[in-house]
């Protein structure tokens, strides 16, 4: 059974979803909307289940997004779904494997989508949860993580393998990239990794030709970099374009074919603004539109049409 909440309008046109995240004031359920043909935002009528930070998204692009555990007074195990066609919000009655926080999540859109790492009630986790679509029944990869993490970054080259890079064991901030093959649910290594050791940033991927991991911190500071693993080889890249600012945190989605976006985030403060990378030339722009309050630490997942 799916509990259903918030009838919105339908959907004009593809669109990209921020959802949850943490103002200076209190943990947001807010679902913002960024149609892609307009780059206008909007706040949706639909809402999480509660307010809440940490949390991780995917998509079934077409048909609904998804976002997975986060932290409320608490560690969350809730899945809350979006349909795409019109905007109402349910929630599954399958939950991740445990309740926890600062987890990572990517999909095999029109397949399942997969929430790896974060941590719980007893500490970090390296296990993969999987949530087969349409049924939307639960299971837990075979394969791990390479070790027990947080605050890492996921994206997925749709059809083919999705990626788990960076995080915190606890003791290392890290840089290695875990790949899940989607064909047979098993994890590699990439020999490639990160630019530097870093947490807190956040993945995006233009399917079929490559995904970005942008900003973060490592050791010492908040970073602005984005690094970009071309899906034919998983080599590692750096773009010459930066976010605006170095930030940490800040949720990420991308319009396939197009352009990403990483919004909000934490710099020296809270962040309310939209960054852009136009996929063709990797180039860096700022939309005009910004997020209805600054936040960091939330999710988001995007609908880019049936694939």
């Amino acid at each position: 059974m799916q509990i259903l909440a918030g009838v919105g309008a339908a959907v004009t046109s593809p669109a990209g979803y921020f959802v949850g995240g943490s103002s200076a004031t209190e943990e947001k359920s807010d679902i913002q909307q960024l149609v892609f043909s307009t780059e206008a935002i909007s706040t949706l009528a639909a809402t999480l289940s509660t307010g809440r930070s940490g949390n991780a998204g995917a998509a079934d692009s077409g048909v609904a997004g998804y976002s997975a555990g986060g932290f409320d007074t608490g560690n969350i195990s809730g899945i809350d779904k979006l349909a795409f066609d019109t905007l109402v919000k349910s929630t599954l009655s399958a939950t991740l494997s445990t309740a926890r926080n600062a987890l990572a999540g990517m999909a095999n859109s029109g397949t399942a989508g997969y929430f790896g790492g974060g941590a719980d009630s007893g500490g970090r986790i390296s296990g993969i949860d999987k949530i087969t679509f349409p049924a939307d029944t639960k299971s837990t990869l075979a394969g791990t993580l390479s070790s027990a993490r947080n605050a890492l970054g996921a994206m997925a080259n749709s059809g083919t393998a999705g990626y788990f890079g960076g995080g915190f064991d606890g003791t290392n901030f890290l840089s290695g990239i875990d790949k899940i093959t989607f064909s047979s649910d098993a994890k590699s290594t990439l020999a490639a990794t990160l630019s530097s050791v870093r947490r807190e940033m956040q993945g995006m991927a233009n399917s079929g030709t490559a995904g970005y991991y942008g900003g973060g911190v490592d050791n010492s500071a908040n970073l602005s970099g984005i690094d970009k693993i071309t899906f034919s080889s998983d080599a590692r890249s750096t773009l010459a374009a930066t976010l605006t600012s170095a930030r940490r945190n800040a949720a990420a989605m991308a319009n396939t074919g197009t352009a990403g976006y990483f919004g909000g985030g934490f710099d020296s403060a809270r962040v309310s603004g939209i960054d852009k990378i136009t996929f063709s030339a990797d180039t860096k722009s700022t939309l005009s539109a910004t997020l209805s309050v600054a936040i960091h630490n939330g999710a988001a997942f995007a609908d880019c049409g049936v694939f």
